[in-house]
């Protein structure tokens, strides 16, 4: 699957969970060892073509994601190279006790796939919502947590992760039609930050669909003469410290942006990784307050929680000015 411009447009019209379902599928050949599984979710997480193609290399564990873990974590142990797929709060929360004993614990090479999170899953409502997925799965030992910025980036994160050992939680955010922010191939590695523009009055730093939004917002900016670094934290933990701190030098003050609680999450790991330290940037979190919120669609609900680029810009501007 190789990233072009028209490639990108292709798979942002997709939407996240099908383009993680082609991406699994284009890995199968060179990697024999691979399983993969679904809480009777094969279909929601892209993966028909994969079923049919693969059928003994695909596992449905029914509506039992606690199951779905422990299977997985048994399957690694016969040595396959998991993903287990799920609706996010399912997977982070409904099965969080088995994640933290067989991920985490036990190291064992998972990666639990949590489609929908953040509020792509629209009116299914917030039963189906991961806003506080990303703070669960970072408290855990061992867990390496990643939220790909755009369908170019999950296909970038499902190569690596089926080269990496492991256990990882990747949240897939962002709904079909999402904003493509990768239109060529590019250097990806898990940990390491992506600079996508610099500026000097502020540092943006975001994961998930946000990473596109921030990008347009940081253009909204720009026209105001405000010159604004965007940084692709796609990697919440570990978080690139180098990145941070050199950010520290070059901006007086920063802003996370997340489609999550801003409870736990990006921002909150930001923000302790800046707390010992004495000079640092003012901090200003965006996120989904603590709070349910009103269901709708994806879009709708982004410019009800001020994550769309037109709020964003507004928000960062009126920070700057405080």
């Amino acid at each position: 699957m190789e990233i072009s411009a028209r490639t990108a447009r292709q798979w942002a019209r997709l939407g996240p969970r099908g383009v993680f379902g082609q991406a699994v599928l284009s890995i199968a050949e060179n990697c024999p060892d691979l399983m993969v599984m679904s809480a009777d979710l094969g279909s929601s997480s892209g993966l028909e073509r994969f079923r049919q193609s693969y059928p003994d290399r695909f596992l449905n564990t029914g509506i039992a994601e606690q199951n779905l873990i422990g299977v997985a974590g048994g399957m690694a142990k016969e040595g396959y190279n998991v993903f287990a797929t799920s609706f996010s709060p399912f997977i982070a929360m409904r099965a969080s006790d088995q994640v933290r004993m067989n991920l985490g614990y036990m190291q064992l090479n998972v990666k639990a796939v949590a489609i929908g999170s953040g509020i792509g899953m629209g009116f299914l409502g917030n039963s189906h919502f991961g806003i506080e997925d990303a703070a669960v799965m970072r408290s855990i030992p061992n867990m390496t947590v990643v939220c790909p910025a755009d369908c170019s980036e999950i296909v970038k994160t499902v190569q690596a992760a089926a080269n990496f050992t492991g256990p990882m939680y990747i949240r897939l955010t962002g709904a079909p039609n999402m904003a493509a922010v990768y239109n060529d191939d590019y250097d990806f590695e898990f940990g390491k930050a992506i600079t996508l523009r610099e500026g000097k009055d502020v540092g943006i730093i975001a994961c998930g669909a946000m990473v596109g939004q921030s990008m347009k917002a940081a253009d909204m900016l720009a026209e105001n003469g405000i010159e604004a670094t965007v940084l692709n934290m796609h990697t919440i933990k570990p978080l690139d410290k180098a990145a941070l701190s050199k950010l520290a030098t070059t901006v007086p003050r920063i802003v996370t942006v997340e489609e999550h609680s801003v409870i736990g999450g990006l921002g909150s790991a930001v923000a302790e990784y800046f707390a010992p330290h004495g000079q640092r940037p003012a901090h200003k979190l965006i996120g989904i307050q603590d709070k349910y919120i009103k269901t709708g669609e994806y879009g709708y609900m982004l410019e009800q929680e001020k994550l769309d680029a037109t709020s964003l810009c507004e928000t960062i501007s009126a920070f700057l000015e405080s």
